[in-house]
């Protein structure tokens, strides 16, 4: 038993440490590298990713931050009513979706949905040997399949959290003024008072580093998943389950972080 703790344990620790020497060639040795003078082709591959990561995500984030929106409404309302606090709901609902449940949400399902695709992809190059091909042609495999695929992400990620922000209000308005009847002029205005700049530019942060986290473990995990069918679907689990995780930790960080950081730049803030 204890030995094979000691091997689990020296296997992750031998991820661990190819997962933050992946990290460091993406970034120092693709991101900030001088361009080549195939700079154009660079730009295309960009672009590419950018419609398959942004503009195909749209649907399930537009739908994931309404429904968050709505359910937050559905289920705060009565507590609030009972206080003779239904106006200010906008602000509960709106201040949770901005700087929490919309920017962790949003990640979430590009997690599953982008996540997933980019380690299949690159997972199957993998297996079929297309990623040594690269190298053989002098090509590096991180600069022309990694990182198009990190940028996009850390570019549209903050993108699509704004959009589930602007969806998840817009649900609570509906289901809190024309379902239940709050006061449109109040609703706007405690929501107002109480969501400032600095709640959406966290919540933007977040995004950036919700979406270089998804696109790292992908990618690592496709670059470095066992041979064969079985070994890209186990590759692909593993990568979600890994973004997930990813997602929650930096959040609590950054939650942390920002809070500290107002307390000493603003002092303390009620939300209500």
């Amino acid at each position: 038993m204890e030995k094979t703790n000691s091997n689990f344990i020296i296997r992750w620790l031998d991820e661990l440490g190819g997962f933050w020497l992946f990290v460091w060639q993406v970034i120092f040795g693709g991101v900030f590298r001088k361009p080549s003078g195939r700079a154009s082709a660079a730009r295309g591959r960009i672009w590419e990713q950018m419609y398959e990561i942004g503009n195909k995500s749209v649907p399930v984030v537009m739908i994931t931050g309404a429904f968050v929106g709505m359910t937050l409404a559905v289920q705060s309302f009565n507590q609030l009513r009972g206080m003779g606090l239904e106006e200010r709901l906008g602000s509960l609902i709106n201040i949770s979706v901005v700087k929490e449940l919309g920017p962790v949400l949003a990640a979430m399902m590009l997690a599953g949905r982008v996540g997933g695709a980019l380690t299949a992809e690159l997972g199957t190059m993998h297996v079929t040997e297309q990623i040594d091909a690269l190298r053989v042609m002098g090509a590096d495999p991180i600069r022309h399949l990694v990182v198009p695929r990190f940028l996009a992400c850390v570019l549209l990620t903050p993108c699509l959290t704004i959009y589930a922000d602007f969806m998840g209000v817009l649900g609570g308005y509906l289901i809190t003024v024309v379902h239940f009847g709050v006061n449109s002029e109040a609703y706007w205005r405690f929501s107002a008072d109480v969501v400032e700049k600095w709640d959406v530019s966290v919540g933007i942060i977040k995004g950036v580093f919700f979406g270089a986290s998804i696109a790292l473990i992908s990618c690592f995990k496709g670059f470095n998943c066992a041979p064969g069918a079985q070994g890209v679907g186990k590759a692909c689990t593993e990568a979600f389950v890994s973004s997930f995780l990813s997602i929650l930790m930096i959040d609590f960080a950054l939650a942390v972080f920002f809070k500290t950081l107002y307390d000493i730049i603003w002092g303390f803030r009620p939300i209500l």
